[in-house]
């Protein structure tokens, strides 16, 4: 019956794919819009002909089993893998993302599984690592006055408990750490901020903690893309969910129209 349940939902997908994203975004364009991707890593195929969208201001849940290809796609879209085929496109215009800078550049932030802090470094420098703020001027010095204000008014928007911008990364808590990743997109104006695993390993109560920002992201009218095996994280906080199995979609769903149990029963048959 489970194995019945999957296939139901990937044809049901597969009809009613075109007209229903016209109806999600109101007849707009979406923000992102890949068809069509594969990727090999040699003989491996790891993605199989995705098609994925994301409104503007939209949650979107990318869930599935270890091995699914979430983060395989996070990363295509965040510029630190490249597809092997397939095309992607920007608010309506085709482009290619080489890089995680060309990603930044088109309004795309990732907070990858290995969270890409510098743990000997403070607050301050990792919101900024990479694009530290300087002062006017031939020499165009760093402005480390202004970057310790800009890092401790973007944390503490968030709600971080961070005593300050100074600190030391590595005496963050788990869920700080989220949030200091959280707020380096915020500040640099992404439009798209995917977030690969944010919950991995962390207590409950540091969870709830992670889904507020997600929240906040969404209030401050930017869209999110929630990867995570667990359906419990992503449910409460996704306006969409998409399961991925062994490289392909097999379902694309509105939360509203389902559930977390319907969910993994289509997870759970599509992996046999």
């Amino acid at each position: 019956m489970h194995h019945l349940e999957a296939k139901r939902a990937k044809e049901i997908n597969r009809r009613r794919k075109p007209s229903y994203f016209w109806l999600i975004g109101g007849g707009k364009t979406p923000f992102l819009r890949m068809e069509d991707i594969h990727k090999f890593y040699g003989s491996v195929h790891a993605l199989k002909g995705v098609d994925f969208e994301v409104q503007s201001n939209e949650v979107v849940g990318l869930v599935g089993d270890n091995g699914a290809g979430k983060s395989t796609l996070a990363k295509i879209i965040g510029g630190a893998v490249q597809k092997s085929k397939g095309r992607i496109f920007v608010k309506g215009k085709e482009v290619e993302i080489p890089s995680v800078k060309a990603a930044r550049e088109l309004g795309i932030e990732t907070v990858f599984q290995e969270q890409a802090l510098v743990d000997a470094m403070s607050v301050a420098k990792n919101i900024f690592l990479g694009r530290e703020l300087r002062r006017p001027g031939l020499i165009k010095l760093l402005d480390i006055k202004r970057m310790r204000m800009e890092a401790e008014g973007i944390t503490k928007s968030l709600g971080l408990n961070i005593a300050s911008p100074d600190q030391e990364v590595r005496f963050c808590s788990g869920g700080e750490r989220q949030g200091v990743a959280i707020a380096r997109a915020m500040y640099f104006k992404a439009e798209l901020v995917i977030l690969d695993e944010p919950t991995r390993g962390l207590a409950v109560y540091v969870v709830q903690k992670v889904l507020d920002f997600v929240r906040q992201l969404k209030d401050s009218g930017v869209s999110v893309i929630l990867i995570s095996p667990n359906l419990y994280h992503v449910y409460p906080v996704a306006d969409r969910i998409v399961v991925l199995s062994k490289g392909e979609e097999v379902a694309d769903i509105r939360k509203d129209e389902t559930s977390v149990e319907k969910l993994e029963q289509i997870i759970i048959s599509s992996g046999k």
